[in-house]
């Protein structure tokens, strides 16, 4: 064998390392030169040797995860304390100061998911687009802030539902928008780890909201303003705040970071491009081509069936502080409570993630945690007792979020194909798995025992277990045929990643 077929050849096993194992924070990862794609090495990049790209790349990647993951996160745990804060200014006296009852709750929840699910396709083909578009996350993070905080003002449950549906509008643009945004600076091996540290960086906002809740609900009264008021007031002015600060600092495109020198762009590019051109094996398409490719591939749906099953099964999670004050304890401890649940949820979806990009496997990484979102809800269900029925919320979000982190980084490598095509469909997937949750929110009446809401999650959750086998099954066969040198047509892997062994993630 020759210098040069040696050299490919490892080149081609590095590749197929860097695929099997997920990369740690801060662990320098050179992308492997793609034979296919002929590139060649900018010529400031010519003079370093191996450890020195490798010293380099960590400088790059570190670089980006202490400037953009932070501001990600915290702008993902704004998203959810002014999404969810609803429930909260429930226990606070809303519904009573405007005179609704639980069905009209429950349309004021759904609402907001109406405005939210229509605008993220769109929003995301916007956002790929445009020169700046962590800004431009920012500038609408800034507008909900506004809507949530006018929210404090509503004096009526049409006017109540007015503002939820323009939340959702505003709202809409983050999570799709914040993947994209992940996606232009880190490669496919370095994604998906962070990924799961947004999803679960989200989830503080669940933990620590009622406690930060219960603190403002103390300011009932204050300048004749009822507490659930100060709560919408308080919340969306921080959001206001901290968007505006973000919008100089969060980073926006690769060529545009700032806090890079000459190299790091040169090489930071090189990476992404040669990253770019490994997944893909295309040129870059336009957002309706990438519309109807998604929108026409059956695996995108079948991954999406499974999570909106998932949905379904989490929905109780919009009125946690409403089912958790069912326990009997006063408001502070009952907001106060809901935060152990969140705290556990975070340590499991971070475990469960780690493990299954380990072990590159998906399916039972799935099919295990629902297997506990079934027990969980059973218990809910089966007893008023308020040691077992806490047991049972302490389980639920541990259990169906890590299996949700699981499911979307599956999307990835299940429906291929160019990374506009993805890009469509995981804005797609998100959007139509969210419609559960305009109707799960008139499931739960019946306090305490919530008879239909639990019942339809224990449903949920074992024909989500079903999916998932399904799709596993449905996947072996596609690999078999790989195998056997078949080409899977317009929504299977491209040339190149055949070429390069591609297969299906079970």
């Amino acid at each position: 064998m020759s210098f040069a077929d040696e050299k490919r050849e490892h080149a081609h096993i590095d590749e197929k390392r860097e695929d099997a194992h997920l990369e740690e924070i801060g662990k320098p990862e050179v992308i492997a030169e793609d034979r296919h794609l002929q590139l060649e090495l900018p010529a400031s990049l010519a003079h370093l040797d191996e450890e020195e790209m490798k010293r380099l790349d960590k400088k790059i990647t570190q670089k980006i995860d202490f400037t953009l993951m932070p501001i990600l996160i915290i702008l993902y745990v704004l998203n959810f304390l002014d999404r969810n804060n609803i429930s909260t200014a429930k226990i606070g006296g809303m519904t009573i100061d405007l005179k609704m009852d639980t069905e009209q709750f429950g349309t004021a929840l759904a609402v907001l998911f109406a405005g939210y699910v229509a605008l993220q396709i769109p929003s995301n083909m916007l956002a790929s687009r445009i020169k700046w578009p962590g800004t431009y996350i920012c500038v609408m993070c800034a507008i909900w802030g506004v809507i949530s905080g006018c929210t404090g003002a509503v004096q009526s449950y049409s006017g109540l539902c007015v503002t939820r549906v323009l939340l959702g509008f505003a709202e809409a643009a983050f999570f799709p928008g914040a993947l994209f945004l992940l996606s232009t600076f880190y490669t496919k091996q370095q994604l998906a780890f962070r990924t799961g540290i947004l999803y679960s960086g989200s989830q503080l906002g669940n933990a620590f909201g009622g406690l930060f809740a219960a603190a403002i609900l103390t300011l009932d009264g204050a300048h004749h303003i009822a507490g659930w008021r100060w709560l919408f007031i308080v919340e969306g002015c921080m959001t206001v705040g901290l968007a505006a600060i973000f919008a100089f600092i969060i980073p926006n495109r690769p060529s545009n970071f700032r806090w890079l020198t000459p190299i790091e762009h040169a090489r930071l590019a090189y990476r992404l491009e040669a990253d770019k051109g490994t997944r893909d094996g295309s040129d870059e398409m336009s957002n309706w081509e990438a519309f109807k490719l998604a929108t026409t591939d059956p695996r995108a749906w079948m991954v999406c069936l499974a999570l909106t099953l998932n949905f379904v099964a989490s929905a109780v999670t919009n009125f946690f502080p409403v089912v958790v004050k069912t326990l009997g304890f006063d408001r502070t401890t009952s907001l106060a409570i809901t935060a152990p649940p969140y705290i556990l949820c975070i340590i499991c979806i971070v475990i469960n993630g780690w493990h299954s990009d380990k072990t590159q496997e998906r399916a039972f990484h799935v099919i295990g945690p629902f297997c506990v979102t079934v027990l969980a809800n059973v218990i809910a269900v089966a007893t008023t007792n308020t040691g077992a029925r806490y047991f049972a919320m302490m389980l639920m979000p541990a259990s169906f979020y890590s299996a949700a982190i699981v499911l979307l980084s599956w999307i990835s490598t299940t429906v291929v194909g160019p990374s506009a095509k993805r890009a469509v469909a995981l804005a797609m997937i998100n959007a139509v798995a969210n419609t559960s949750n305009i109707w799960t929110s008139y499931l739960y009446f019946g306090e305490p025992r919530y008879v239909v809401a639990f019942s339809v999650n224990i449903a949920a959750s074992v024909a989500l277990i079903v999916v998932v086998l399904l799709i596993r099954w449905y996947l072996v066969r596609q690999n078999k045929r790989l195998d056997r040198g078949e080409d899977l047509g317009v929504h299977g892997p491209t040339e190149v990643q055949r070429e390069n062994g591609y297969r299906f993630k079970l």
